[in-house]
């Protein structure tokens, strides 16, 4: 798909990149003006790389690695060999940023005996039924 038309959307690669800086982010307990700091950006810049909405340069993905302290390959885990990430997205193919609540509650389901997650899941189920679709 041509960028830089009205109707383009981000390149499914970047979007996993973004949300893999925001993860990673989170993980460490970093803000975005933390990293945005780190980086001599503006932590607006950083929601834009982390929705995939621009592109990192491959400089400032190393730059980002390497405050991390990860190997730049971390980013591109779980991307196949298409550049598709089965599963990352959302039904209706919008990605959402991880939160630091959803990566706790990541993190904190599995502790949970099956009943209590299928639980968990019904209610999370019904409470997204009821979020309108553009929030």
């Amino acid at each position: 798909m041509p960028r830089g038309t009205a109707t383009s959307l981000p390149h499914v690669v970047d979007v996993h990149v973004g949300r893999r800086i925001a993860e990673k982010r989170l993980s460490l307990g970093y803000n975005q003006s933390d990293l945005g700091r780190a980086l001599n950006l503006t932590f607006q810049q950083i929601q834009k790389y982390e929705k995939g909405t621009n592109r990192v340069s491959a400089s400032k993905l190393w730059l980002i690695a390497q405050f991390f302290k990860v190997d730049l390959a971390y980013f591109f885990d779980g991307l196949s060999g298409d550049g598709s990430n089965a599963g990352a997205e959302e039904p209706d193919g919008a990605a959402s940023p991880p939160t630091r609540q959803s990566m706790e509650i990541n993190s904190l389901v599995p502790r949970l005996e099956l009943p209590q997650q299928r639980l968990v899941l019904e209610l999370v189920r019904s409470m997204s039924a009821r979020v309108p679709a553009d929030s």
